[in-house]
Protein backbone atom coordinates (compact mmCIF):
# COMPACT_ATOMS: atom_id res chain seq x y z
CA UNK A 1 0.00 0.00 0.00
CA UNK A 2 2.91 1.98 0.91
CA UNK A 3 4.37 1.59 -2.43
CA UNK A 4 1.04 1.97 -4.27
CA UNK A 5 0.56 5.64 -2.42
CA UNK A 6 4.04 6.78 -4.07
CA UNK A 7 3.09 5.78 -7.49
CA UNK A 8 -0.25 7.46 -6.93
CA UNK A 9 1.78 10.57 -5.69
CA UNK A 10 3.88 10.60 -8.35
CA UNK A 11 1.03 10.29 -11.08
CA UNK A 12 -0.43 13.36 -9.44
CA UNK A 13 2.61 15.67 -9.11
CA UNK A 14 3.33 14.48 -13.00
CA UNK A 15 0.32 13.91 -14.37
CA UNK A 16 -0.04 13.33 -18.53
CA UNK A 17 0.31 15.31 -21.45
CA UNK A 18 -3.42 14.85 -23.87
CA UNK A 19 -3.09 15.32 -27.07
CA UNK A 20 -0.55 14.78 -30.01
CA UNK A 21 3.14 15.08 -29.86
CA UNK A 22 4.97 17.17 -32.38
CA UNK A 23 7.01 15.44 -34.80
CA UNK A 24 9.04 17.59 -37.48
CA UNK A 25 6.14 17.11 -40.95
CA UNK A 26 8.61 15.12 -43.57
CA UNK A 27 9.21 17.20 -46.50
CA UNK A 28 7.33 16.31 -49.48
CA UNK A 29 8.80 13.30 -51.69
CA UNK A 30 12.14 14.81 -53.90
CA UNK A 31 12.71 17.87 -51.59
CA UNK A 32 15.63 17.01 -50.75
CA UNK A 33 17.21 15.37 -53.55
CA UNK A 34 20.00 17.56 -55.64
CA UNK A 35 18.83 20.95 -57.01
CA UNK A 36 18.20 19.85 -60.87
CA UNK A 37 19.14 23.66 -62.46
CA UNK A 38 22.45 23.19 -61.35
CA UNK A 39 25.09 23.97 -64.32
CA UNK A 40 28.72 22.97 -63.38
CA UNK A 41 30.52 25.62 -65.47
CA UNK A 42 28.30 28.54 -63.19
CA UNK A 43 27.45 27.09 -60.27
CA UNK A 44 29.24 24.27 -57.69
CA UNK A 45 27.33 21.99 -54.82
CA UNK A 46 29.54 23.18 -51.88
CA UNK A 47 27.85 24.49 -49.16
CA UNK A 48 27.25 28.54 -49.69
CA UNK A 49 28.78 31.08 -47.29
CA UNK A 50 26.24 32.62 -45.36
CA UNK A 51 27.79 36.49 -45.66
CA UNK A 52 27.50 35.27 -49.61
CA UNK A 53 28.26 39.09 -50.59
CA UNK A 54 31.70 39.00 -49.52
CA UNK A 55 32.45 36.73 -52.58
CA UNK A 56 32.38 40.19 -54.48
CA UNK A 57 35.27 41.32 -52.19
CA UNK A 58 33.34 45.20 -52.03
CA UNK A 59 34.44 46.58 -49.02
CA UNK A 60 31.92 49.77 -49.34
CA UNK A 61 29.27 46.54 -50.56
CA UNK A 62 30.49 44.87 -46.87
CA UNK A 63 30.00 48.38 -44.81
CA UNK A 64 26.71 48.71 -46.69
CA UNK A 65 25.31 45.44 -45.04
CA UNK A 66 26.48 45.82 -41.72
CA UNK A 67 24.99 49.24 -41.27
CA UNK A 68 21.57 48.00 -43.07
CA UNK A 69 21.33 45.13 -40.37
CA UNK A 70 21.38 47.90 -37.40
CA UNK A 71 19.75 50.46 -38.92
CA UNK A 72 17.07 49.33 -41.33
CA UNK A 73 13.55 50.26 -39.26
CA UNK A 74 11.69 46.80 -40.48
CA UNK A 75 14.62 44.67 -38.96
CA UNK A 76 14.26 46.87 -35.79
CA UNK A 77 10.23 45.76 -35.57
CA UNK A 78 10.89 42.20 -36.20
CA UNK A 79 13.28 42.22 -33.33
CA UNK A 80 10.52 43.71 -31.15
CA UNK A 81 8.16 41.24 -32.50
CA UNK A 82 10.58 38.72 -31.12
CA UNK A 83 11.42 39.96 -27.90
CA UNK A 84 7.17 40.16 -27.41
CA UNK A 85 6.62 36.47 -28.44
CA UNK A 86 9.76 35.95 -25.57
CA UNK A 87 7.95 37.63 -23.32
CA UNK A 88 4.48 35.32 -23.80
CA UNK A 89 6.73 32.73 -23.75
CA UNK A 90 8.12 33.97 -20.15
CA UNK A 91 4.54 34.25 -18.89
CA UNK A 92 3.40 30.99 -20.30
CA UNK A 93 6.02 29.86 -18.18
CA UNK A 94 5.06 31.35 -15.05
CA UNK A 95 2.36 29.04 -15.09
CA UNK A 96 4.49 26.01 -13.93
CA UNK A 97 4.60 27.55 -10.72
CA UNK A 98 2.42 28.69 -7.91
CA UNK A 99 0.98 32.01 -8.28
CA UNK A 100 1.17 34.41 -5.16
CA UNK A 101 -0.75 37.47 -3.77
CA UNK A 102 -0.09 39.34 -0.87
CA UNK A 103 -2.61 42.14 -0.15
CA UNK A 104 -3.07 44.30 3.26
CA UNK A 105 -5.61 46.94 3.88
CA UNK A 106 -8.36 48.73 5.83
CA UNK A 107 -12.05 49.17 5.06
CA UNK A 108 -14.64 51.08 7.37
CA UNK A 109 -18.27 49.66 7.69
CA UNK A 110 -20.25 46.66 8.51
CA UNK A 111 -19.29 43.26 7.31
CA UNK A 112 -21.81 40.79 6.93
CA UNK A 113 -20.63 37.69 8.42
CA UNK A 114 -19.76 40.27 12.00
CA UNK A 115 -23.60 41.21 11.42
CA UNK A 116 -24.53 37.71 11.50
CA UNK A 117 -22.72 36.59 14.29
CA UNK A 118 -23.92 39.46 16.56
CA UNK A 119 -27.18 39.04 15.57
CA UNK A 120 -26.98 35.57 17.02
CA UNK A 121 -25.81 36.66 20.69
CA UNK A 122 -28.79 39.28 19.75
CA UNK A 123 -26.52 41.81 19.48
CA UNK A 124 -26.71 45.14 17.66
CA UNK A 125 -24.93 45.52 14.45
CA UNK A 126 -22.00 47.80 14.30
CA UNK A 127 -19.71 49.66 12.31
CA UNK A 128 -16.28 49.22 12.55
CA UNK A 129 -12.65 49.38 11.07
CA UNK A 130 -11.60 45.78 9.67
CA UNK A 131 -7.81 45.47 8.83
CA UNK A 132 -6.21 42.41 7.29
CA UNK A 133 -2.89 41.08 5.60
CA UNK A 134 -3.20 37.99 3.54
CA UNK A 135 -1.21 35.79 1.67
CA UNK A 136 -2.66 33.73 -1.14
CA UNK A 137 -1.11 31.00 -3.45
CA UNK A 138 -2.54 29.06 -5.31
CA UNK A 139 -1.02 26.17 -7.66
CA UNK A 140 -2.24 24.34 -10.54
CA UNK A 141 -1.77 20.48 -10.68
CA UNK A 142 -1.07 20.19 -14.56
CA UNK A 143 -2.35 16.35 -14.59
CA UNK A 144 -3.04 16.83 -18.08
CA UNK A 145 -0.77 18.77 -19.49
CA UNK A 146 -2.44 22.03 -20.24
CA UNK A 147 0.04 24.03 -18.87
CA UNK A 148 3.28 22.49 -20.09
CA UNK A 149 1.41 22.67 -23.79
CA UNK A 150 0.90 26.13 -23.40
CA UNK A 151 4.87 26.60 -22.85
CA UNK A 152 5.35 24.20 -26.11
CA UNK A 153 2.93 26.70 -27.71
CA UNK A 154 4.65 30.00 -26.67
CA UNK A 155 8.01 28.72 -27.14
CA UNK A 156 7.24 27.56 -30.67
CA UNK A 157 5.67 31.25 -31.49
CA UNK A 158 8.89 32.80 -30.32
CA UNK A 159 11.17 30.65 -32.55
CA UNK A 160 8.48 31.24 -35.25
CA UNK A 161 9.10 35.11 -34.53
CA UNK A 162 13.03 34.49 -34.81
CA UNK A 163 12.91 32.69 -37.80
CA UNK A 164 10.46 35.60 -39.36
CA UNK A 165 13.36 38.10 -37.77
CA UNK A 166 15.96 36.07 -39.98
CA UNK A 167 13.83 35.55 -43.12
CA UNK A 168 14.12 40.03 -42.76
CA UNK A 169 17.95 40.07 -42.65
CA UNK A 170 17.92 37.56 -45.87
CA UNK A 171 15.86 40.17 -47.31
CA UNK A 172 17.57 43.10 -46.14
CA UNK A 173 21.30 41.41 -47.16
CA UNK A 174 19.79 40.86 -50.94
CA UNK A 175 18.21 44.19 -51.15
CA UNK A 176 21.17 46.20 -50.17
CA UNK A 177 23.24 44.40 -52.24
CA UNK A 178 20.54 44.46 -55.53
CA UNK A 179 20.60 48.47 -54.21
CA UNK A 180 24.09 49.02 -54.70
CA UNK A 181 24.59 46.80 -57.35
CA UNK A 182 21.60 48.34 -59.74
CA UNK A 183 23.73 51.83 -58.94
CA UNK A 184 27.07 50.29 -60.16
CA UNK A 185 25.20 48.92 -63.32
CA UNK A 186 23.60 51.62 -64.14
CA UNK A 187 27.08 53.71 -63.62
CA UNK A 188 28.41 51.05 -66.49
CA UNK A 189 25.58 51.91 -68.87
CA UNK A 190 25.76 55.93 -68.41
CA UNK A 191 29.46 55.55 -69.20
CA UNK A 192 28.91 53.06 -72.14
CA UNK A 193 26.35 56.13 -73.33
CA UNK A 194 28.35 58.41 -73.29
CA UNK A 195 31.44 56.68 -74.79
CA UNK A 196 28.57 55.91 -77.86
CA UNK A 197 27.66 59.21 -77.69
CA UNK A 198 31.55 60.57 -78.15
CA UNK A 199 31.77 58.14 -80.80
CA UNK A 200 28.60 59.36 -83.12
CA UNK A 201 29.68 62.80 -82.34
CA UNK A 202 32.58 62.59 -83.85
CA UNK A 203 31.11 61.22 -87.33
CA UNK A 204 29.06 63.42 -86.94
CA UNK A 205 31.86 66.24 -86.97
CA UNK A 206 33.66 64.47 -89.98
CA UNK A 207 30.08 64.09 -91.92
CA UNK A 208 30.04 67.90 -91.44
CA UNK A 209 33.11 69.02 -92.55
CA UNK A 210 32.36 66.54 -95.91
CA UNK A 211 29.61 67.81 -96.37
CA UNK A 212 30.90 71.26 -96.46
CA UNK A 213 33.08 69.73 -98.83
CA UNK A 214 30.75 68.62 -101.20
CA UNK A 215 31.52 64.97 -100.42
CA UNK A 216 27.99 64.07 -99.02
CA UNK A 217 24.44 65.41 -98.72
CA UNK A 218 22.69 67.17 -96.12
CA UNK A 219 20.62 63.93 -95.83
CA UNK A 220 23.76 61.57 -94.65
CA UNK A 221 24.14 64.95 -92.17
CA UNK A 222 21.02 65.28 -91.11
CA UNK A 223 20.93 61.58 -90.41
CA UNK A 224 24.00 61.74 -88.58
CA UNK A 225 22.92 64.50 -86.45
CA UNK A 226 19.70 62.19 -85.72
CA UNK A 227 22.06 59.59 -84.27
CA UNK A 228 23.99 61.92 -81.84
CA UNK A 229 20.46 63.23 -80.42
CA UNK A 230 19.04 59.83 -80.01
CA UNK A 231 21.99 58.52 -78.42
CA UNK A 232 22.00 61.62 -76.01
CA UNK A 233 18.53 61.51 -75.35
CA UNK A 234 18.99 57.86 -74.31
CA UNK A 235 21.09 59.43 -70.93
CA UNK A 236 18.72 61.12 -68.99
CA UNK A 237 16.73 58.06 -68.23
CA UNK A 238 19.88 56.07 -66.74
CA UNK A 239 20.68 58.95 -64.62
CA UNK A 240 17.46 58.67 -63.35
CA UNK A 241 17.06 55.59 -62.60
CA UNK A 242 20.31 55.50 -60.67
CA UNK A 243 19.16 58.40 -58.84
CA UNK A 244 16.39 56.16 -57.70
CA UNK A 245 18.64 53.68 -57.41
CA UNK A 246 20.42 55.72 -54.57
CA UNK A 247 17.85 56.49 -52.61
CA UNK A 248 16.47 53.03 -52.59
CA UNK A 249 19.83 51.95 -50.84
CA UNK A 250 19.39 54.89 -48.36
CA UNK A 251 15.99 53.93 -47.51
CA UNK A 252 17.73 50.33 -46.47
CA UNK A 253 20.54 51.91 -44.27
CA UNK A 254 17.83 53.76 -42.42
CA UNK A 255 19.02 57.16 -43.71
CA UNK A 256 17.06 59.96 -44.52
CA UNK A 257 18.07 60.83 -48.77
CA UNK A 258 19.29 64.15 -46.89
CA UNK A 259 21.82 61.55 -45.75
CA UNK A 260 22.33 59.48 -49.07
CA UNK A 261 25.59 57.67 -49.52
CA UNK A 262 26.87 59.45 -52.35
CA UNK A 263 30.12 57.56 -52.31
CA UNK A 264 28.00 55.22 -53.71
CA UNK A 265 27.96 56.80 -57.04
CA UNK A 266 31.41 56.32 -57.66
CA UNK A 267 31.33 52.46 -58.65
CA UNK A 268 30.62 52.14 -62.36
CA UNK A 269 31.18 48.23 -62.55
CA UNK A 270 28.77 45.91 -61.18
CA UNK A 271 30.45 43.90 -58.56
CA UNK A 272 32.30 40.33 -59.99
CA UNK A 273 32.46 37.02 -58.69
CA UNK A 274 35.66 35.23 -58.99
CA UNK A 275 34.56 31.86 -58.67
CA UNK A 276 31.50 29.60 -58.82
CA UNK A 277 28.17 30.29 -56.56
CA UNK A 278 28.02 27.26 -54.35
CA UNK A 279 24.62 26.18 -54.01
CA UNK A 280 24.56 22.97 -51.52
CA UNK A 281 21.51 20.37 -52.26
CA UNK A 282 17.62 20.08 -51.32
CA UNK A 283 18.17 19.05 -47.99
CA UNK A 284 20.71 22.03 -46.80
CA UNK A 285 18.67 24.31 -48.87
CA UNK A 286 15.25 23.60 -46.56
CA UNK A 287 17.55 23.71 -43.22
CA UNK A 288 18.61 27.32 -44.24
CA UNK A 289 15.60 28.80 -45.71
CA UNK A 290 14.21 30.90 -42.74
CA UNK A 291 10.88 30.52 -44.00
CA UNK A 292 10.74 26.86 -43.83
CA UNK A 293 11.74 26.84 -40.16
CA UNK A 294 9.24 29.70 -39.14
CA UNK A 295 6.34 27.25 -41.03
CA UNK A 296 7.99 23.96 -39.17
CA UNK A 297 7.56 25.91 -35.60
CA UNK A 298 4.37 27.54 -36.75
CA UNK A 299 2.75 23.85 -37.00
CA UNK A 300 4.58 22.89 -33.58
CA UNK A 301 2.84 25.81 -32.04
CA UNK A 302 -0.78 24.54 -33.70
CA UNK A 303 0.16 21.11 -32.54
CA UNK A 304 0.62 21.85 -29.20
CA UNK A 305 -2.51 23.41 -28.78
CA UNK A 306 -4.56 20.23 -29.88
CA UNK A 307 -3.19 19.44 -25.77
CA UNK A 308 -4.37 22.69 -24.79
CA UNK A 309 -7.73 22.03 -25.98
CA UNK A 310 -8.03 18.71 -25.64
CA UNK A 311 -6.96 19.33 -21.68
CA UNK A 312 -10.26 21.14 -21.01
CA UNK A 313 -12.23 18.44 -21.62
CA UNK A 314 -10.53 17.29 -18.06
CA UNK A 315 -10.97 18.51 -14.64
CA UNK A 316 -8.55 21.58 -13.56
CA UNK A 317 -7.41 20.99 -10.00
CA UNK A 318 -5.50 24.30 -7.93
CA UNK A 319 -4.28 23.85 -4.71
CA UNK A 320 -4.66 27.01 -2.69
CA UNK A 321 -3.87 28.64 0.53
CA UNK A 322 -3.89 31.40 2.50
CA UNK A 323 -2.45 32.81 5.46
CA UNK A 324 -2.93 36.17 7.58
CA UNK A 325 -4.74 37.68 10.03
CA UNK A 326 -7.72 39.83 9.93
CA UNK A 327 -9.25 42.15 12.89
CA UNK A 328 -10.97 45.03 13.92
CA UNK A 329 -8.02 46.49 15.30
CA UNK A 330 -4.21 47.02 13.82
CA UNK A 331 -2.96 45.18 17.14
CA UNK A 332 -4.67 42.52 17.24
CA UNK A 333 -3.83 41.50 12.99
CA UNK A 334 -0.89 39.94 13.97
CA UNK A 335 -1.71 38.49 17.06
CA UNK A 336 -3.21 34.65 17.86
CA UNK A 337 -6.98 36.24 17.86
CA UNK A 338 -6.54 37.47 14.16
CA UNK A 339 -5.48 34.79 12.78
CA UNK A 340 -6.63 33.21 9.66
CA UNK A 341 -5.46 30.62 7.26
CA UNK A 342 -6.77 27.89 5.31
CA UNK A 343 -5.75 25.43 2.37
CA UNK A 344 -7.66 23.00 0.07
CA UNK A 345 -7.95 21.84 -3.56
CA UNK A 346 -10.26 23.22 -6.16
CA UNK A 347 -11.74 21.59 -9.18
CA UNK A 348 -12.87 23.23 -12.00
CA UNK A 349 -14.75 21.07 -14.80
CA UNK A 350 -17.00 22.19 -17.58
CA UNK A 351 -19.26 18.87 -17.60
CA UNK A 352 -21.53 16.82 -19.13
CA UNK A 353 -21.79 19.75 -21.16
CA UNK A 354 -18.48 19.46 -23.16
CA UNK A 355 -19.65 21.28 -26.32
CA UNK A 356 -17.72 24.40 -26.17
CA UNK A 357 -14.37 22.44 -25.96
CA UNK A 358 -14.65 19.89 -28.31
CA UNK A 359 -15.55 22.64 -30.67
CA UNK A 360 -12.43 24.52 -29.49
CA UNK A 361 -10.08 20.63 -29.70
CA UNK A 362 -11.78 20.70 -34.03
CA UNK A 363 -10.68 24.21 -33.96
CA UNK A 364 -7.46 23.59 -32.82
CA UNK A 365 -7.12 20.30 -35.51
CA UNK A 366 -7.77 22.50 -38.29
CA UNK A 367 -5.36 24.90 -37.67
CA UNK A 368 -2.74 22.26 -37.68
CA UNK A 369 -3.99 20.87 -40.75
CA UNK A 370 -3.70 24.56 -42.03
CA UNK A 371 0.08 25.10 -40.78
CA UNK A 372 0.74 21.61 -42.14
CA UNK A 373 -0.43 22.25 -45.77
CA UNK A 374 1.16 25.76 -45.30
CA UNK A 375 4.42 24.00 -44.26
CA UNK A 376 4.40 22.11 -47.40
CA UNK A 377 4.14 25.29 -49.25
CA UNK A 378 6.85 26.28 -47.84
CA UNK A 379 8.95 23.82 -48.90
CA UNK A 380 7.98 23.82 -52.61
CA UNK A 381 7.93 27.32 -52.45
CA UNK A 382 11.54 27.47 -51.90
CA UNK A 383 12.68 25.04 -54.23
CA UNK A 384 10.73 26.39 -56.58
CA UNK A 385 12.41 30.17 -56.22
CA UNK A 386 15.25 28.34 -55.94
CA UNK A 387 15.30 26.58 -59.15
CA UNK A 388 14.35 29.55 -61.29
CA UNK A 389 17.10 31.98 -59.67
CA UNK A 390 19.35 29.39 -61.11
CA UNK A 391 17.42 28.58 -64.58
CA UNK A 392 17.31 32.14 -64.80
CA UNK A 393 21.00 32.99 -63.58
CA UNK A 394 21.90 30.13 -66.63
CA UNK A 395 20.08 31.96 -69.52
CA UNK A 396 21.62 35.14 -68.53
CA UNK A 397 25.13 33.97 -68.39
CA UNK A 398 25.09 32.39 -71.64
CA UNK A 399 23.00 35.67 -72.96
CA UNK A 400 26.24 37.50 -71.44
CA UNK A 401 28.33 34.87 -73.31
CA UNK A 402 26.94 35.28 -76.52
CA UNK A 403 26.43 39.33 -76.55
CA UNK A 404 30.26 39.81 -75.78
CA UNK A 405 30.95 37.72 -79.01
CA UNK A 406 28.26 39.72 -80.79
CA UNK A 407 29.93 43.62 -79.11
CA UNK A 408 33.79 41.93 -80.47
CA UNK A 409 32.16 41.50 -84.04
CA UNK A 410 30.50 44.85 -83.95
CA UNK A 411 33.37 46.54 -82.71
CA UNK A 412 35.78 44.99 -85.77
CA UNK A 413 32.87 45.31 -87.84
CA UNK A 414 32.95 48.94 -86.95
CA UNK A 415 36.31 49.88 -87.54
CA UNK A 416 36.52 48.47 -91.03
CA UNK A 417 34.25 50.59 -91.73
CA UNK A 418 35.38 53.46 -90.82
CA UNK A 419 38.51 53.01 -91.92
CA UNK A 420 36.79 52.30 -95.74
CA UNK A 421 34.72 54.80 -95.09
CA UNK A 422 37.60 56.91 -94.73
CA UNK A 423 39.07 55.86 -98.11
CA UNK A 424 36.35 56.11 -100.27
CA UNK A 425 35.18 52.46 -100.50
CA UNK A 426 31.92 52.98 -98.64
CA UNK A 427 29.01 54.75 -97.90
CA UNK A 428 27.61 57.01 -95.55
CA UNK A 429 24.83 55.01 -94.97
CA UNK A 430 26.94 51.58 -94.38
CA UNK A 431 28.86 53.34 -92.03
CA UNK A 432 26.05 55.04 -90.24
CA UNK A 433 24.90 51.14 -89.66
CA UNK A 434 28.13 49.94 -88.53
CA UNK A 435 27.86 52.90 -85.84
CA UNK A 436 24.18 51.95 -84.95
CA UNK A 437 24.95 48.49 -84.61
CA UNK A 438 27.97 48.92 -82.19
CA UNK A 439 26.01 51.39 -80.00
CA UNK A 440 23.40 48.61 -79.88
CA UNK A 441 26.13 45.75 -78.79
CA UNK A 442 27.83 47.90 -76.47
CA UNK A 443 24.44 48.99 -74.87
CA UNK A 444 22.87 45.10 -74.75
CA UNK A 445 26.21 43.97 -72.85
CA UNK A 446 26.04 46.83 -70.03
CA UNK A 447 22.28 45.90 -69.78
CA UNK A 448 23.04 42.34 -69.69
CA UNK A 449 26.15 42.74 -66.88
CA UNK A 450 22.69 44.29 -65.12
CA UNK A 451 20.88 41.59 -65.61
CA UNK A 452 23.46 38.99 -64.30
CA UNK A 453 24.36 40.78 -61.10
CA UNK A 454 21.06 40.72 -60.25
CA UNK A 455 20.03 36.98 -61.19
CA UNK A 456 23.05 36.79 -59.33
CA UNK A 457 21.34 38.38 -56.37
CA UNK A 458 18.34 36.95 -56.52
CA UNK A 459 19.44 33.30 -56.49
CA UNK A 460 21.32 34.11 -53.21
CA UNK A 461 18.66 35.66 -52.07
CA UNK A 462 16.81 32.44 -52.76
CA UNK A 463 19.42 29.96 -51.29
CA UNK A 464 18.50 32.02 -47.52
CA UNK A 465 21.79 33.41 -46.30
CA UNK A 466 22.39 36.05 -44.44
CA UNK A 467 21.21 35.57 -41.09
CA UNK A 468 23.52 33.01 -39.36
CA UNK A 469 25.73 34.93 -36.17
CA UNK A 470 25.40 38.60 -38.07
CA UNK A 471 24.45 41.86 -35.70
CA UNK A 472 20.78 42.36 -34.97
CA UNK A 473 18.74 45.72 -35.65
CA UNK A 474 18.17 47.28 -32.24
CA UNK A 475 17.97 50.78 -30.43
CA UNK A 476 18.38 51.44 -26.54
CA UNK A 477 14.93 50.19 -24.96
CA UNK A 478 12.83 53.16 -24.09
Amino acid sequence: MKRAALLLLAALTSGCVVGPAYRAAPPPPGATAPLVSVNPAAETTAAPPDDWWRLYEDPRLDGYIREAFVANTDLQAAQANLSAARAVLEASRAGAYPNTTARAGAIYGRDAITDEILEIIRAKPQTIWLFDDILDVSYELDLFGRVRRSIEASRADAQAAAAARDGLKVTIAAETTRAYAEICALGEEISVARRSLAVVGREAQITAQRHEAGANSEFDLVRAQGLVAQIRASIPPLEGQRRSALFELTEMLGRTPQNAPAEAEACVQPPRLKALIPVGDGAALLQRRPDVRQADRRLAAATARIGVAVADLYPRITLTGLYGGAAPDIASVTGESGLTWGVGPTMAWTFPNQAAPRARIRQARAAAASALAGFDTAVLQALKETEKALATYGAELDRRQDLALAQERASRGFEIAQGEFLAGSLNNLDLLIAEQTLIAADSAVAASDSGLIQAQISLFKTLGGGWRDLPIAGRPST
